[in-house]
């Protein structure tokens, strides 16, 4: 739910949203993210990884281009903000 309206994500968006969320404050890199919710390595362009994170930055922020449950950790990858463990 957000804003009281429910949010439909896919599979894939679901189960990348649930390894962050689960891990507040664990930085994945975009490797990790695939090779986990992929269960196989991957050796090329990680962009379906990051096209997966902004799906759902639209999907469950209020300002995608200013991210509060998702973050980027520059030149890392992502996390879930660990002060908002609980409000999702």
């Amino acid at each position: 739910m957000h804003h009281g309206k429910r949010v439909e994500l896919t599979y894939t968006e679901f189960e990348i949203l649930r390894l962050l969320a689960q891990n507040p404050g664990q930085v994945f890199s975009k490797e990790q993210i695939y090779d986990i919710i992929w269960k196989e390595p991957y050796e090329g362009d990680y962009n379906i990884v990051m096209s997966h994170i902004s799906h759902i930055r639209d999907k469950i922020e209020d300002d995608p281009s200013h991210p509060i449950y998702i973050q980027t950790v520059w030149g890392v990858g992502y996390r879930f903000n660990k002060n908002l463990s609980n409000g999702l």
